[in-house]
């Protein structure tokens, strides 16, 4: 049980140390956007993928690039992206095409001081491992495990913040939950 203990406290002292006023913007962005696209390279990706699915839960217009449903962004329109260790030739090529269309930029990393986070509107810092600092063992987990696990907690509090702001309940978004399972 001890690996549990250490795992929740460095996931805990993660979580402890993000700065609530980013959070609250970034709350803010997804709550004032028309069209929401998100990107995550890798288990990230898997992470936005649910986070996705509950502004869908929401009743946000909100769809992971790559999709075959995924709408066109332009002005309005905010591009979610999460890339932990900092430069991901995607998450940069992505963003730059956000940009030329007009969307804002709302950037996920570990590294807020990387060469993408200068082309976002805001960046969300997470100071976690990734895969980019897992070397000499901070964490008791392997790689970029520490930051994934911060993104599903961080994503189910910005839930709960953007049910309170956008007036949903459990209820209404239990209503918009598929039925084809």
């Amino acid at each position: 049980m001890r690996d549990f203990d250490t795992a929740l406290s460095e996931l805990g002292a993660v979580l402890d140390a993000m700065d609530i006023g980013e959070i609250e913007r970034a709350v803010e962005m997804i709550a004032e956007a028309g069209t929401i696209v998100a990107y995550g390279c890798g288990r990230e990706g898997l992470q936005v993928q649910g986070f996705v699915m509950r502004l869908f839960h929401l009743g946000l217009t909100a769809s992971m690039q790559g999709a075959m449903t995924t709408p066109p962004l332009g002005p309005g329109d905010l591009f979610l992206c999460s890339a932990g260790p900092g430069e991901l030739s995607t998450v940069s090529a992505l963003m730059g095409v956000a940009r030329k269309a007009g969307a804002k930029i709302l950037f996920l990393t570990a590294e807020p001081g990387c060469t993408a986070a200068k082309e976002a509107d805001h960046v969300l810092a997470i100071p976690a491992q990734t895969m980019a600092r897992d070397v000499g063992g901070a964490s008791i987990l392997p790689m970029g495990s520490v930051y994934e696990g911060a993104l599903f907690v961080l994503f189910e509090i910005m839930v709960l913040k953007l049910r309170d702001r956008l007036g949903e309940t459990s209820e209404t978004m239990r209503a918009r939950h598929t039925n084809m399972e």
